[in-house]
C-alpha cells in the first residue's frame, strides 16, 4: 500500500494557520523558548530567503500572544508554565521593496496605522513615525500593564534593492533609521525585540543608538533555527520519505542521497548539523520529484548588480578560504560579493581550521551550483 501524503505548508508562513489546519510542521519551538529566555531581549538573525525566518517570527507571535493551544504537542509545552499575552507590534518589512522615499514612509504610516486602531492615535505633535512608533509602544504598555514585544521581519527589504547604489541607499536608510530609533528610548516598556533579514546592515547606519542588538546568526546554539536538520527530517519526516520514495520509484536509500545531494548542504557555524533547504525539501515533497525549487524562484536583482559591480564571474564563486569578517562583514561597507553570496544561501560554511581561523565556504548542494550555472552565466558577457 502506498504511504499516504500529508500536507506541506508551501508558501505559507503563519504558524496559526499551519498548526490549526493540520500542516506539517518541524517543530523549532525549543529553540524558540531558549531564545525567548535568554539573556538579551534585543536579538538578530540573519538568514538566507525562504529559510522560515518568517515562520520563525509568525511563531514568536502566537507565542508571546499566548496562543497556548497552538503549541499543543510541541517542545515548548513541556517547558511553559506561565504563557502570559503580551501586546505584540509585528511589522513585515517585506511589503516595503521597490519604493522611493515618499512611498516607503507612506508604508510605514499604514503599518503603525494598524496599531493604532487598537491603541489609540497619539498626541498632536505625534507626527513622524518614529514619534509615533515611540507613542504606540508606551501606550500598549500602559493600557495592558505589561511590556511590549515588537517583532520586525526583514526589517532590511526597504534597502536591497538600493544596495549597489550610492545615492538611494543613504536616503532610504536614513528613513528606516529614524523609524527604528525609538526602541533603546523604549527598552523600560519592552519584554522582547526579535528582527530578522537576509544580509546584515552594519549597527552604525541602521541602528546607531540600538547598539545591544545581540546577532545570534552563528551562535551554535541556533545553527539550526531555521531550516530542517537530517535529523529532523528522519524523525518528523519518516513516513514522507517513505512517500517521496515510493512515488519515485527508489529504494529509501537511494531517495535519500538524492535528497542530499540536491538539498542538503548548509552551515551557518561550524560546527554545525547538516541543514536541508526547506523550501525545497517541502516542495520535492510536495511533488514527488527532485527540482530547482529554491533556485527557480528567483535570483534577486541586487545579488546581480553587486557581482557586476565587483567584475565577479560566476564560475569562480566558491572554493575559498576566508577569515570571520570576509564573510560575515555587514553589507553597508562589504568591498566585496562574499558577504551578499553567503547571507543570500549561495555560500555555506564547509569546515573551520582552529589553528589558521580560516573559514572553507562554498556552494552548499547541486541545486545552487546547478542554478548558479544557468541563471547567472548570462552575466559574465558584462565582464568582457
Amino acid at each position: 500500500m502506498m504511504p499516504q501524503q500529508r500536507l506541506y505548508p508551501i508558501g505559507i508562513q503563519t504558524f496559526s494557520e499551519i498548526r490549526r489546519k493540520n500542516y506539517l510542521y518541524i517543530d523549532k519551538t525549543e529553540y524558540m523558548y531558549r531564545m525567548t529566555h535568554s539573556d538579551s531581549k534585543y536579538l538578530f538573525l540573519s538568514r538566507p530567503r525562504r529559510f522560515g525566518k518568517s515562520l520563525l517570527v509568525s511563531t514568536l507571535h502566537s507565542y508571546f500572544d499566548g496562543q497556548k493551544d497552538l503549541f499543543e504537542g510541541l517542545a515548548i509545552e513541556r517547558l511553559e508554565a506561565e504563557w502570559t499575552q503580551y501586546p505584540v507590534l509585528h511589522f513585515d518589512m517585506s511589503t516595503a521593496k521597490h519604493l522611493n522615499r515618499e512611498d516607503l514612509e507612506l508604508e510605514l504610516s499604514q503599518k503603525l496605522s494598524i496599531y493604532e486602531e487598537i491603541y489609540g492615535v497619539g498626541k498632536a505633535d505625534e507626527i513622524k513615525p518614529n514619534q509615533r512608533l515611540f507613542g504606540l509602544i508606551q501606550r500598549a504598555f500602559e493600557q495592558t500593564g505589561r511590556q511590549v514585544v515588537v517583532l520586525i521581519d526583514e526589517y532590511d527589504a526597504p534597502l536591497l534593492d538600493v544596495v549597489h547604489e550610492e545615492r538611494n541607499l543613504p536616503v532610504l536608510r536614513n528613513v528606516m533609521r529614524n523609524f527604528y530609533s525609538p526602541l533603546k528610548a523604549c527598552d523600560p516598556y519592552l519584554r522582547y525585540v526579535f528582527l530578522t533579514s537576509i544580509t546584515k546592515f552594519s549597527q552604525l547606519t541602521i541602528f546607531s543608538e540600538l547598539n545591544n542588538i545581540k546577532n545570534v546568526s552563528m551562535d551554535s546554539s541556533y545553527s539550526a533555527i531555521c531550516g530542517i536538520t537530517e535529523e529532523e527530517m528522519l524523525t518528523q519526516m519518516d513516513s514522507d520519505i517513505d512517500w517521496l520514495a515510493t512515488r519515485m520509484e527508489l529504494p529509501r536509500e537511494q531517495a535519500l542521497a538524492q535528497l542530499k545531494r540536491n538539498y542538503d548542504g548548509y552551515h551557518f557555524t561550524w560546527p554545525s548539523p547538516d541543514i536541508y533547504n526547506p523550501f525545497s525539501l517541502l516542495n520535492a515533497f510536495a511533488d514527488g520529484k527532485m527540482d530547482s525549487y529554491w533556485f527557480g524562484s528567483g535570483t534577486p536583482t541586487y545579488l546581480i548588480e553587486m557581482l557586476k559591480k565587483f567584475n565577479v564571474l560566476p564560475s569562480t564563486i566558491g572554493g575559498e578560504e576566508v577569515i570571520l569578517s570576509d564573510f560575515d562583514a555587514p553589507t553597508g561597507r562589504m568591498d566585496n560579493p562574499t558577504p551578499l553570496l553567503y547571507q543570500n544561501g549561495y555560500l555555506t560554511i564547509k569546515n573551520h581550521d582552529k589553528e589558521t581561523d580560516l573559514y572553507l565556504l562554498d556552494i552548499p548542494n547541486q541545486e545552487v551550483r546547478i542554478g548558479l550555472m544557468r541563471s547567472l552565466s548570462p552575466i559574465s558577457s558584462y565582464f568582457i
